[in-house]
This record gives C-alpha cells, sequence and structure tokens, in this order.
C-alpha cells in the first residue's frame, strides 16, 4: 500500500502493460484506489471481486460518493449477484473498461469528490 506524500492528490497516472502508475511508481497487477492510498488486488477479472472487496465501503463516515470498477480492456457487467448486493447495501457503483474509469477517478477527484475505483489491470 502507498499512500499520497500530501503535496497532491493522489492520481493514475498511466496505465497499461499489465498494470499502472501512482506517485512515479509502478504497480503491477490490478488495483483499489482511494484517495487515500492504493492498495494492490488479487484478482484477473472483474468476476474474481467479492462482496468482501466492498464491505469496507459500507455504512462508514467516508463512504464513497461512488464506486468506480474498471473491468479491463472491456466493459464487463459484474455477477449478478454481486451487483445486487452493492445496490443493497446502498454502495452506488458505475461499471466500465479500465481505461475510462482510470480517467473518471481522476476527474472526479480533482472535483474532490469521494471516489474510489477498483481497476483491473490491462494486458
Amino acid at each position: 500500500m502507498e499512500h499520497q506524500d500530501g503535496d497532491g492528490l493522489l492520481l493514475v497516472e498511466a496505465y497499461g502493460n499489465g498494470g499502472f502508475r501512482f506517485l512515479g511508481k509502478r504497480v503491477e497487477g490490478s488495483v483499489l484506489v482511494t484517495e487515500s492510498g492504493f492498495f494492490p488486488l488479487d484478482i484477473e477479472t472483474v468476476s474474481d471481486l467479492t462482496q468482501a472487496h466492498f464491505d469496507r465501503f459500507g455504512d462508514t463516515d467516508d463512504k464513497p460518493e461512488i464506486v468506480l470498477i474498471g473491468t479491463g480492456e472491456k466493459m464487463t457487467l459484474l455477477p449478478a449477484d454481486l451487483r445486487k448486493s452493492l445496490v443493497k447495501a446502498g454502495i452506488g457503483f458505475e461499471v466500465m473498461d479500465t481505461g475510462a474509469a482510470a480517467r473518471t477517478y481522476n476527474v472526479l477527484r480533482m472535483e474532490d469528490r469521494r471516489v474510489v475505483a477498483f481497476l483491473v489491470h490491462i494486458d
């Protein structure tokens, strides 16, 4: 896990070739990005996400306004049981390809919005 350095926003600087770049550092694989840090995820596809990945964002004071889910090179749907579970928990989410999710995350963070992103790596 890495945290922003306090000099600016933690943004996705680059993505592709199996990973991402944050704060000038390359990170291999999929990641969870929040305003306070980025966290490696042991997932290869969006189908590997489970409710446990989202439980940390349930009923908390710093609950994100929206959770972005980058599904890889192409947009794919979340499994139906996970979609239902997120709706039931009151967690707003948007699903899109990883490039779009990374760009959207950056824009929303620059607007000082409370957003997190699950980003599946692109090979």
